[in-house]
């Protein structure tokens, strides 16, 4: 059925769709955002002595991060209802203004707030650009164009930070900002010209009530994981009132979309078993993606006591392991089906996550580089059957909100496994100290094991009972990590083994 909708979706429009053109239009606008992440990492130094305000440095990434998965679901249901083009091209604008505005900060606090913007587009652009590709393309093509659009990340993980690291030593930051503009306005020409949808012209029902509880809600909680046991403690009033402002507005948001004629996040899609498996493994992979981005850096730097050069590379090996997994998938897919090639990934995430588990000091660079390869290859093989197995379920009306609800989950798994692995590094750390006895030391003090020049600074014993704890602290996260793979590999299992055409 997916194979004949597709074949209409390009057929019947008034004019023929280009799917090559459109193909490269939306690998370029998911680059644009793809690349926002590791671009600024590398140029936020040079951003922070420019601008100052440095207690703010987190929510440059906070704000658009936040934005970007509080929107998300709302783009994906407004795409079934007028259509991917609209949509996408609102978002690319949107996020091509933040873009601008960001070049033009002249303060911290301006930036966080053109990055709001910023995010408030990237919203659209990539759930929508992976709904555009389901509906141009047969359930068999589907299945080997996502290892392109996989490539993506792979290539934007490697050219982000070299493309900060040039832009900030001969032209200026602003720069790391602007690259997206030319990128953005050639995206925008080729699917306004070539990108044509045959739209049913009927009077839409658009549900804001809905909208505006689950912007509310989603935001508070986001909020809540983000500064919980950071700015604020967990037994704070400003804590406990957003949680209080989350379970009101969620169960607002529950009733609403239960009357609503068109409602923002339709629950009929959870009642299907493989879109409800892939969701869930995709909160549970967000764990493990945000455990091994945010900590493996601090393992190969402070414990190994390698360069940042050398901590990036073991993170890249898991950006080059996710396409090459995700173009075998599409192979594998049409042999062995979707529930095998999701099985084979949650293998490979139990793998890698029982290489970080056993890791030592000793084990060297290389190893963690292989552990990260592994994660990535598992990632490669369960993602890209999910967005397939998601988009062959559901009809072309629910495809946009199905493909969306996916990645909020995975969005809210990294946030949820921010926060949880934060706090389990922080508490083991500060009880290791404690136990230690060495005073005028604190968990703070491991931004001074982390710093190469500064290091040196440590006495001898200072160090060790640092690296001891750090070692100690890290170890119990990357446990936390193996137990979400293994979760994961369980809901994988429970995928139907005959899957409906």
């Amino acid at each position: 059925m997916s194979n004949v909708l597709a074949k209409q979706y390009v057929e019947q429009s008034p004019k023929q769709t280009k799917r090559p053109f459109v193909l490269g239009a939306v690998m370029l606008a998911m680059f644009m955002a793809a690349i926002e992440a590791t671009i600024v990492s590398t140029a936020m130094p040079v951003i922070v002595s420019s601008l100052g305000g440095f207690s703010q440095y987190s929510w440059v990434f906070s704000s658009y991060l936040l934005m970007n998965a509080v929107t998300v679901l709302i783009y994906g249901k407004l795409a079934d209802l007028f259509g991917r083009k609209p949509v996408i091209m609102f978002g690319i604008i949107v996020f091509l203004i933040g873009s601008l505005l960001c070049g033009m900060a002249e303060s911290m606090t301006m930036l966080i707030v053109f990055r709001f913007i910023q995010g408030f587009g990237a919203g659209a652009v990539m759930p929508i650009a992976t709904t555009i590709v389901g509906d141009l393309y047969t359930k068999e093509e589907r299945a080997k164009i996502q290892g392109y659009l996989s490539s993506v990340w792979g290539i934007s993980a490697i050219l982000g930070p070299a493309l900060g690291g040039f832009f900030v030593a001969y032209m200026s930051w602003k720069w790391v900002f602007w690259i997206n503009i030319p990128l953005g306005i050639l995206s925008l020409l080729v699917l306004f010209f070539y990108l044509n949808e045959d739209i049913e012209k009927t009077k839409r029902s658009i549900d804001y009530a809905g909208a505006i509880f689950l912007i509310i809600s989603v935001t508070s909680f986001m909020l809540v994981l983000v500064e919980g046991g950071v700015r604020f403690s967990w037994t704070s009033p400003q804590i406990i009132g957003l949680l209080s402002v989350f379970i009101f507005t969620f169960v607002l948001f529950i009733w609403q979309e239960k009357r609503a004629k068109e409602p923002v996040m339709p629950f009929n899609i959870w009642k299907e078993r493989p879109i409800l498996i892939a969701n869930i493994v995709s909160l549970t992979t967000g764990v493990i993606l945000i455990g091994l981005s945010t900590f493996l850096p601090t393992y190969v730097q402070g414990i190994m006591g390698e360069s940042p050069l050398v901590a990036g590379f073991t993170l890249t090996t898991m950006s080059i392991g996710w396409p090459i997994a995700a173009t075998i998938a599409g192979k594998l897919m049409l042999s062995i089906g979707f529930r095998m090639t999701s099985v084979m990934g949650g293998v490979s995430l139990i793998l890698g996550s029982g290489v970080f588990a056993t890791l030592t000091p000793n084990d060297g660079p290389l190893w963690a580089a292989f552990g990260s390869f592994l994660i990535g290859v598992g990632m490669g093989l369960s993602s890209t059957a999910f967005i397939v197995l998601i988009q062959s379920t559901v009809d072309w009306k629910q495809r946009g909100i199905a493909t969306a609800s996916n990645m909020f989950m995975r969005n809210l798994g990294s946030t949820i496994g921010a926060a949880l692995l934060g706090g389990i590094l922080n508490i083991q750390m500060k009880s290791y100290i404690e136990q230690s006895g060495i005073e005028n030391v604190n968990v703070d003090t491991t931004n001074v094991l982390l710093n190469p020049k500064m290091r040196e600074t440590l006495s001898a014993s200072v160090r060790t009972v640092l690296q001891d704890g750090l070692t100690n602290a890290l170890h119990q996260v990357y446990l936390v990590v193996g137990l979400f793979a293994v979760i994961s590999f369980l809901f994988i299992l429970l995928l139907p083994k005959k899957e409906s055409r």
